[in-house]
């Protein structure tokens, strides 16, 4: 009898401490500052001359990654070969006309753009063209998501 007394408040003792421990897990580490701290930025860069992979994939998800706020900030940058299928393309340019409107934030690599002859075709249509290599890396370094198509 005194065995079995002995034995649960032991048992007892150490639920207490494991009560403890989870209870101080929770409050230091901060299990709801852990879920605030999520990264909520998002840049997509599109590289791909593929038009399908722009409107079935990049622009879709890019779109309405804002449109649902599935992340408070959404980037889209053009850079390569996307710059030139988005100069001539009526579908597309009228698709990141409905970006930006969402506020999506919409940008292009100036080299790329360049040497596709389009720099001035894409400011026109509301797009920052500018030199994107410092600019993402500061963006990756800080903690944006990045996905590239």
């Amino acid at each position: 009898m005194r065995r079995t007394v002995i034995i649960s408040g032991i048992l007892v003792v150490l639920v207490l401490i494991m009560a403890g421990i989870v209870i101080s897990y929770f409050n230091l580490t901060g299990v709801e500052a852990a879920e605030t701290n999520q990264p909520d930025k998002l840049c997509i860069i599109w590289t791909s001359g593929d038009r399908d992979v722009a409107l079935k994939m990049v622009f879709m998800y890019t779109y309405y990654s804002k449109k649902n706020n599935w992340w408070k900030d959404v980037e889209l940058i053009v850079w390569g070969p996307s710059s030139l299928l988005l100069s001539v393309d009526k579908e597309l340019q009228d698709y990141v006309t409905k970006m930006k409107e969402e506020g999506v934030i919409l940008e292009a690599c100036k080299a790329c753009a360049d040497m596709y002859g389009v720099s001035d075709k894409l400011a026109g249509m509301g797009i920052d063209v500018k030199y994107m290599g410092k600019p993402l890396t500061d963006m990756v370094k800080s903690g944006w998501t990045t996905m590239t198509f």
